[in-house]
């Protein structure tokens, strides 16, 4: 458990990451900031100038510790991975999956059914929440049209059917979003609709850097099961896109990322300070802001939830391990469904 929960996130600049004694150790300006035992790690992630000694990068490759590089704004750059694990029948089940239309788009399906579920169960409780009758009137409005799109997706049966559902709630939702942030922070953090590549407020800012970082854990656990990152089944096949990564993420995006991102605005845990401007529009976090959010999000994954088809209480930051299981066993044809991870 351990092991998966534990991610290093570096941003310091100018570090540098070495083995020493089967620990990693970081150094700023020669000087030992940080030791970490290797055993410990599931994970590393560098943000920005951050080095890495060859020879760390070889023994995590040797032992399946996963490194992520992204760049000073939370980019995703790339990632070193060792050699390929997991079951070769696995993977080529994938793959005849994938060229399958039939089993394409029952998989788009569900995986679309889940991120709308929870985008609704998002809206639902930010209409509980709130202190404003307009505020709620629009949000149980919204979420009564996911509702609709729910049922409309039930007789799809066209992938780009599917794809045009998920974009129409992903519209409907992020119009809404405004609404879910407190009426006095709204001024400093607007959100007319989500911009990306690069984000041109303060809001989707926050957004894409948890989505970096959620899309990250996702990529490393299916890998961690022997599945291809890259042959996804909603998304796409793209040259250098982990589609299914980004598959596995949908039902992450509103329960993890987005409530974290508004956890953190609304308890004034992040400020106008946290964020720098560039030119042409561009709004990204800064060192500091980076530093807070990475606190919260590691601090989430500790906490504890019941799995609706475990029921046991299972940590947050294993969600994504055990779904990637659960939809390595639908492809090799163990169970007839895959389940999404609905919170409630």
């Amino acid at each position: 458990m351990k092991q998966i929960l534990n991610t290093l996130y570096v941003q310091t600049q100018d570090a540098y990451l070495h083995l020493a004694n089967e620990t990693v150790s970081v150094k700023v300006s020669y000087e030992t900031k940080m030791r970490v035992p290797l055993h410990h790690l599931a994970c590393i992630v560098t943000i920005g100038k951050v080095s890495i000694s060859p020879y760390l990068m070889g023994k995590c490759a040797e032992v399946g510790i996963g490194i992520t590089i992204l760049d000073h704004n939370g980019k995703f750059q790339c990632r070193v991975v060792g050699k390929t694990t997991g079951n070769v029948l696995l993977r080529h089940a994938q793959f005849s999956c994938a060229i399958s239309d039939e089993l394409t788009t029952g998989l788009a399906k569900t995986i679309v059914a889940g991120k709308i579920k929870n985008s609704r169960t998002l809206l639902l409780r930010g209409a509980r929440e709130s202190e404003c009758d307009e505020d709620e009137q629009a949000l149980r409005k919204a979420a009564a049209y996911l509702a609709a799109s729910l049922q409309q997706l039930n007789t799809e049966e066209r992938l780009d059917g599917i794809r045009g559902i998920e974009g129409d709630a992903s519209r409907v939702h992020f119009e809404h979003f405004d609404y879910l942030v407190k009426p006095g922070l709204r001024c400093e953090f607007p959100f007319e609709k989500r911009t990306r590549r690069p984000p041109l407020n303060r809001m989707n800012a926050l957004l894409s850097f948890l989505y970096t970082l959620v899309a990250n854990d996702c990529t490393w656990a299916l890998e961690g099961v022997g599945l291809d990152p890259q042959v996804g089944f909603l998304h796409a096949m793209r040259p250098g896109r982990t589609s299914l990564g980004l598959d596995l993420m949908e039902e992450f995006r509103a329960p993890i990322a987005e409530k974290i991102a508004l956890t953190l605005v609304n308890r004034r845990q992040i400020s106008l300070n946290d964020f720098e401007e560039r030119p042409g529009g561009a709004v990204w976090l800064d060192e500091n802001g980076r530093r807070t959010v990475i606190g919260e999000y590691q601090s989430r994954k500790q906490n504890e939830l019941k799995h609706p088809l475990f029921k046991e209480k299972i940590p947050i930051g294993l969600l994504p391990h055990i779904q990637a299981r659960l939809l390595a066993r639908h492809l090799r044809g163990e169970s007839e469904y895959y389940t999404p991870m609905v919170f409630l």
